[in-house]
């Protein structure tokens, strides 16, 4: 088979090479990859390790099955869980090791791979393997964000911030629950196809620099229910201003960096709830695929090219998802 492998960090690139195919052990399925899809996390990872098959988020056939495996079968469409080993329940360090194409765990770039059959959730017929490898990490963040611990509700009002993968599954999820959504971007145009997608309210944030005063704005002063925040230090500061008292934050932002002065000041005397996410369990992915969505893809990359998808990644000039097509 074919795979890619990360190499080098300074000019860190991948690299087209010949393996082995994979052999499925105990409770293993072998997945014949059809589809993958980038995310943020790949240009961090590609920056700070190397010698690792990247991307976490793919979709394929399986093509064989190791023993004390039941419920599968050769042939079965299948979408591949972020942490294969995070089924379900409360998140912890053992399971967060198993997140794929990450340091030591070879990720879904190559034409097969190996995973626990419990890491995986079957495809309906009308979802492709391209929109269905969007799902794992940006999808099933999206759906972490909103709906994780304290659900938002009909009516309420859920700040989005850019439109990238991960704010534009919150954009139509947002909506599927009942939602008001005000998002922010850079580009008029990026703003006209959210609200195409159904975007209440859109802000450019280089036209306006305190776009926290228009959340405020379009809110009554009184700000948003729940944010999401993508972009982290440089933005949360702005985004509690823009959040309500008794509010909530969603924060899964690394953009900006991971280090940088907070107003914690906000967070206690408006009482806001800030929590962290970092993607969920396969248990999430198989619940976010039964909602039927259809994901927004941007553009796909032939397997051939996926040096090309990394540097479109790197522009960061698309809306939604970019993808890399494997296999027939």
């Amino acid at each position: 088979m074919r795979r890619y492998r990360i190499t080098g960090r300074e000019h860190p690139t991948v690299v087209l090479e010949d393996a082995e195919d994979p052999v499925p052990g105990h409770g293993e399925l072998r997945v014949d990859l059809r589809a993958a899809s980038l995310n943020y996390r790949d240009l961090i990872v590609a920056q700070r390790f190397s010698d690792v098959v990247p991307l976490s988020d793919g979709a394929g056939v399986v093509s064989a099955i190791g023993s004390g495996v039941e419920g599968f079968a050769v042939g079965d469409r299948v979408v591949i869980g972020f942490m294969p080993s995070w089924v379900e329940g409360e998140f912890t360090q053992v399971k967060k090791a198993s997140s794929l194409g990450g340091p030591g765990v070879d990720g879904v770039l190559a034409e097969r791979i190996v995973v626990p059959a419990a890491g995986v959730v079957r495809l309906p017929d009308a979802l492709s393997f391209e929109a269905a490898s969007t799902l794992p990490c940006a999808g099933v963040t999206a759906w972490s964000a909103l709906f994780e611990r304290r659900p938002v509700q009909p009516g309420e009002t859920v700040l989005l911030l850019g439109t990238g993968g991960v704010s534009i599954f919150a954009l139509q999820l947002a909506k599927l629950a009942g939602a008001r959504v005000i998002i922010t971007s850079s580009s008029d145009a990026k703003l006209e196809r959210a609200r195409a997608l159904g975007a209440d309210h859109g802000i450019n944030y280089t036209a306006r620099p305190d776009w926290e005063e228009e959340v405020l704005a379009l809110t009554g002063g009184i700000g948003a229910d729940l944010a999401v925040d993508v972009a982290g230090p440089a933005t949360l500061s702005m985004t509690l201003r823009a959040t309500r008292f008794g509010g909530r934050i969603s924060l899964m932002g690394v953009l900006t960096g991971f280090g940088g002065e907070v107003d914690t000041a906000a967070i206690l005397e408006k009482r806001i709830t800030l929590q962290g996410i970092y993607v969920g369990p396969v248990a999430t992915l198989r619940a976010l695929v039964a909602t039927g969505i259809a994901p927004v893809i941007d553009r796909v990359f032939p397997f051939e090219a996926a040096d090309e998808a990394y540097q479109a990644l790197r522009a960061a000039g698309h809306v939604g998802k970019l993808v890399v097509k494997i296999g027939d």
